[in-house]
């Protein structure tokens, strides 16, 4: 499994296609450099995702219980745009027109890998986004990841 690290500024051409950085495909498992899946994202960008990294997320979110409203609902948000890619002989991928607008992108675009995704951001949203970091992150740290316990560190163990 490939743990995905790294921000990377593209173009994007008038076709719509973006060049994969090769110090991204270099962290790929060599499975995952041949297919993957672009999706609306839960913000406005994008998620990119290697091909077995999909098919477990689909196989998550295909066993909600579709019998509720609000599952349903989410599914089809979710699946809405996604789209199968594969990079063509320049290792290029293409954007569809319709998730180029969703995200905002015209021309220059930033990927910004994480785990087992990569997101895809319009330049000046990304850098919008980053410059609203919280005035006291530590805080943000506190409470998001302070809550994780660490079996390595808890002395009450039984």
């Amino acid at each position: 499994m490939s743990y995905l690290l790294g921000e990377y500024e593209c173009k994007v051409d008038a076709k719509g296609r973006f060049m994969l950085p090769s110090g991204l495909k270099k962290q790929l498992m060599e499975g995952d450099q041949d297919s993957f899946v672009i999706n609306r994202g839960f913000e406005k960008n994008l998620t990119l995702y290697p091909q077995s990294e999909w098919a477990k997320i689909s196989q998550e979110v295909n066993s909600l219980n579709l019998y509720n409203k609000k599952n349903r609902e989410f599914v089809r948000y979710f699946f809405r745009g996604a789209t199968e890619v594969v990079p063509d002989n320049s290792n290029r991928l293409l954007l569809t027109k319709s998730l180029l607008e969703y995200a905002g992108i015209n021309s220059d675009l930033v990927l910004f890998a994480y785990g087992q995704r990569v997101e895809i951001w319009a330049k000046e949203a990304y850098e919008a986004l980053m410059q609203s970091e919280p005035d006291d992150f530590s805080v943000l740290a506190e409470e998001v990841m302070g809550k994780l316990s660490n079996p390595q560190n808890n002395e009450n163990i039984s």
